[in-house]
């Protein structure tokens, strides 16, 4: 079997920031779900997927907050946005799909959580991570787990994030403990760039490794001395990014990979959802 784990919170703002904004008959704005019912239904189908969840951050705040101060909150987002999230979720439960609301973990989290345990299924071919997300490319190992972007039909391989980033997937908290991640309020290390921490890491792979002298290298970097002198006044807070960064995986979820088979959809939810989203023609449409 093929497991897809979908990354639901990406799915909803990329559906809300490519549609014009829509009411449905009970006077709320459903833009996005709409958008998301019909693209996910569309996919589900033409990709014959079996094997499915997908995972929402239900709150955007999570245990990180209570590390770092910084980290990303829901400050910010689009009230027309947010007042979605629990309409995206009813969506991807009419549709069958096992859905993960998270709270005190990321969606990120409960993606990682099950691919890991996914992988070490000897009846599981391949974890699909749906999302293009960097993130969740550390999840990625060799060819049994990648990242799959299904609206540009990017797969990203073991070899491809090496490729991309310059680090193995590995590797890639510790990237972005050095460059920093602004959508996740992660500042990284001053002066720190993608190509200098792909350069360190390629050869140390990991922030602990990198000694503290640019004498001790062995790699040619712009600014060396400066990027080290940084690095040894940070490496404390560079380690608290890294946790960050770090995708968790002991999220309890309670299904096994069998109990992502797509299930029929939720006809009465359906119906229910269908007539919130002015979308009725659907409910004779969504069918596996």
């Amino acid at each position: 079997m093929q497991i897809h784990l979908i990354d639901g919170t990406y799915e909803l703002f990329r559906a809300f920031y490519a549609a014009p904004p829509a009411r449905g008959p009970r006077g709320t704005e459903v833009g996005a779900a709409r958008v998301l019912l019909r693209s996910l239904f569309g996919w589900l189908k033409g990709a014959r997927v079996t094997h499915a969840a997908v995972a929402f951050d239900t709150v955007i705040e999570s245990f990180r907050n209570t590390l770092f101060d910084g980290y990303k909150t829901g400050e910010g987002i689009e009230p027309d946005l947010w007042s979605q999230f629990p309409l995206a979720e009813r969506v991807t439960r009419a549709l069958g799909l096992v859905t993960w609301s998270m709270i005190e973990f990321e969606a990120d989290d409960a993606l990682a959580t099950f691919a890991a345990r996914a992988a070490a299924d000897p009846r599981v071919e391949r974890v699909l991570l749906v999302t293009p997300d960097k993130d969740l490319t550390q999840c990625v190992r060799g060819t049994r787990v990648v990242t799959l972007d299904r609206h540009r039909h990017i797969v990203l391989d073991e070899a491809g994030v090496a490729a991309k980033f310059g680090v193995p997937p590995t590797s890639i908290p510790d990237h972005l403990a050095l460059v920093g991640d602004t959508a996740d309020g992660i500042p990284g290390v001053p002066r720190w760039g993608a190509k200098s921490a792909a350069a360190l890491l390629a050869r140390f792979a990991a922030l602990e490794r990198i000694p503290e002298s640019a004498a001790d290298w062995g790699v040619k970097v712009r600014g060396a001395d400066a990027l080290a002198l940084s690095l040894a006044e940070h490496r404390e807070v560079a380690e608290l990014y890294r946790r960050l960064a770090t995708l968790r995986l002991d999220v309890p979820l309670a299904e096994s990979p069998d109990e992502l088979r797509l299930a029929s959809p939720d006809r009465a939810l359906l119906a229910d959802v269908c007539a919130e989203l002015g979308e009725e023609s659907m409910l004779e449409r969504v069918e596996w």
